[in-house]
């Protein structure tokens, strides 16, 4: 909203308090949340004189109904938006994973000692949960495994819907990064634009919190990576190269997120520049065990 009234303000169109202004919340709304004034002005003052408000008390009392309304409504957007659902997915994925384990434990030990040959982890849960119980006891360990199995069903139907949405909500990222990764990466963050606006050297070690902090108090040498070491380019590299493989690997993936937030592109040169700046590091790499292959012999030479 720009003005070219005198009267104008969030407020215009609105009706008074004591009209139940009901039909206009929406509007009113709307103009707190994307309104904008070329200079202060008495917003009170015009509000009561336009009949918005009766006083100026009513006229603050009004902005703040409308600011929280305005401001729930926008949460409410965020929350629904794809990559706000993609963390929810990620998150749930990885609390079933987490609980299920927990649970497996005890289903096989409470299973073990009822029935011969029960196996551990969430296999051996399946295997209970498909047993014909005999007497309480033993239906409340098949149900407990059967709920062990349920989980571990839910896990992975959530990680074959973070697999089809990471693709469609951030294109780049889930191609580069791989749809789990990627989705860990933006929960870590907090969303797909706080993602998009960190620097590189952040997104490298997000998920290694407590090393940071470690290594900020002294305790403990700087991390090289974070969830990201999960990626083939830096858990298939040497150890002495893996940092050049997490900074080449965090750039990219920080470009990737800010091509995804901003305009929602594929682009393969994101993808190639990768790929050939890990050829050059793992080059690097094939070029140093050639070098010790060449002293190896040369020294047998030397023995001979």
């Amino acid at each position: 909203m720009t003005d070219t009234d005198d009267s104008a303000g969030w407020f215009a169109g609105g009706t008074s308090a004591s009209a139940e202004a009901a039909g206009d919340e929406s509007a009113l709304r709307a103009r707190i949340a994307d309104g904008e004034a070329d200079a202060p002005r008495d917003w009170p003052h015009l509000a009561v004189e336009s009949g918005f408000a009766d006083s100026r008390a009513d006229y603050y009392d009004r902005l703040h109904e409308a600011s929280v309304a305005a401001t729930r409504e926008a949460v409410r957007e965020r929350e629904r938006a794809d990559d706000k659902q993609l963390v929810h997915a990620v998150r749930a994925m990885d609390d079933c994973e987490r609980t299920a384990n927990e649970l497996a434990e005890r289903a096989a030990e409470w299973a073990g000692s009822l029935f011969d040959e029960a196996e551990p982890g969430i296999e051996g849960a399946r295997a209970v949960a498909e047993r014909e119980p005999d007497g309480e006891l033993e239906r409340r360990a098949v149900s407990l495994s059967a709920r062990v199995a349920d989980l571990a069903a839910e896990r992975d139907a959530l990680a074959e819907t973070i697999d089809r949405i990471a693709p469609a909500v951030a294109p780049n990222l889930a191609e580069m990064a791989g749809p789990e990764l990627a989705a860990r990466l933006i929960a870590l963050a907090g969303g797909l634009e706080s993602l998009a606006k960190k620097p590189s050297g952040t997104v490298q070690v997000l998920g290694a919190e407590d090393a940071l902090f470690a290594h900020l108090s002294g305790r403990a040498p700087s991390p090289k990576h974070g969830i990201i070491y999960t990626h083939e380019y830096v858990r298939n590299t040497r150890p002495e190269d893996r940092g050049s493989a997490s900074r080449a690997l965090a750039g990219k993936l920080t470009l990737a997120a800010r091509v995804d937030h901003y305009s929602g592109e594929r682009r393969e040169t994101l993808h190639a520049e990768l790929r050939e700046r890990m050829a050059t590091i793992r080059a690097r790499a094939e070029e140093g065990k050639d070098d010790d292959r060449s002293g190896g012999d040369a020294d047998a030479e030397g023995d001979v």
